[in-house]
C-alpha cells in the first residue's frame, strides 16, 4: 500500500496531535495545520489525500478553505466543529464536505468515519479519465489525446501525468514526485531524471499551440495550473 497523507486543520494543539495519534497506522502520514494560513501552505506544498477540517479557526472560517479545495480536488474532507447546528451541517455538505463531526467527539467514532471515507474514496478509484477543451486522457486504456490526436506516453510519463491530474493547482515538490513515480527505489534516481521526464511530457502535450499546463515552480517542483483544471 502506498503512502496516504492526511491534513489535520485544527487550532487546538492537543486535539490536533490526539487525532494524529488516534488515526496512526502504517503508511499513513499526517500534516498538522493550526490556522487557515498554515492549511493553505500545506495544501500547496504537500500531496494531500484527505483533510480533517475545523470550521472555527483563528484567522477565518474552514468553509473558505473547503471552497478552495473543492475548486481543485475531490479528496475526502471531514468537517470538525463545535457548532451543533443543522445549518452548519447543511452548509458543509452543500460546499462538498464528505462527513461532519461535532465536538466533543469520540476518537473511536472519528476513526470509524475516517476509515469509511477512505474506503469510499478508494472504491471510487483515482481519476481514470480527464477531459477539457484540449486534452482527453483515459488512463485505464492508456490513451492520451491532445487536440484530438493520440500521443504515446512512456510508463514514467503516464505516472507523472496522473500525479498532475490528481493534484491540479497544487505545487508538487520534486522529492514527492520522484517517490510517486519511481516507487522501486526513488532514492537512487538521478536528480535530472524528473526534469527530463517533465520536459518530454510538456513537449508531447504541447499540441497545436505548443503550450502545456505543466508549470515549473522554481526551487520547489511542478504544478498543473488550475485554470486548465476542467475535469
Amino acid at each position: 500500500m502506498g503512502k496516504y497523507e492526511i491534513l489535520i486543520v485544527e487550532d487546538d494543539t492537543g486535539l490536533n496531535q490526539g487525532i494524529a495519534l488516534a488515526l496512526r497506522e502504517e503508511n499513513v502520514f499526517f500534516h498538522s495545520a493550526y490556522s487557515l494560513g498554515e492549511a493553505r501552505t500545506a495544501w500547496q506544498q504537500e500531496t494531500i489525500d484527505m483533510i480533517l477540517l475545523d470550521l472555527n479557526l483563528p484567522d477565518g472560517s474552514g468553509y473558505d478553505f473547503l471552497r478552495e479545495v473543492r475548486k481543485m480536488s475531490d479528496i475526502p474532507v471531514l468537517l470538525i466543529t463545535a457548532n451543533d447546528l443543522e445549518i452548519d451541517e447543511v452548509t458543509g455538505f452543500s460546499l462538498g464536505a464528505d462527513d461532519y463531526i461535532t465536538k466533543p467527539f469520540s476518537l473511536m467514532v472519528l476513526r470509524a468515519r475516517v476509515a469509511r471515507m477512505r474506503e469510499r474514496a478508494e472504491k471510487a478509484g483515482k481519476p481514470d479519465e480527464y477531459r477539457d477543451e484540449k486534452y482527453w486522457f483515459r488512463f485505464e486504456e492508456m490513451k492520451f489525446l491532445v487536440d484530438g490526436e493520440e500521443v504515446a506516453l512512456s510508463k514514467t510519463e503516464q505516472r507523472l501525468l496522473r500525479m498532475f491530474i490528481r493534484n491540479i493547482g497544487q505545487t508538487l515538490p520534486r522529492d514527492r514526485l520522484v517517490d510517486a513515480i519511481w516507487t522501486d527505489g526513488g532514492e537512487y534516481v538521478d536528480e535530472n531524471a524528473l526534469s527530463v521526464a517533465a520536459n518530454r511530457l510538456r513537449r508531447k502535450l504541447g499540441g497545436k499551440t505548443g503550450t502545456c499546463p505543466i508549470q515549473t515552480i522554481y526551487g520547489l517542483g511542478y504544478m498543473w495550473t488550475k485554470e486548465h483544471g476542467n475535469v
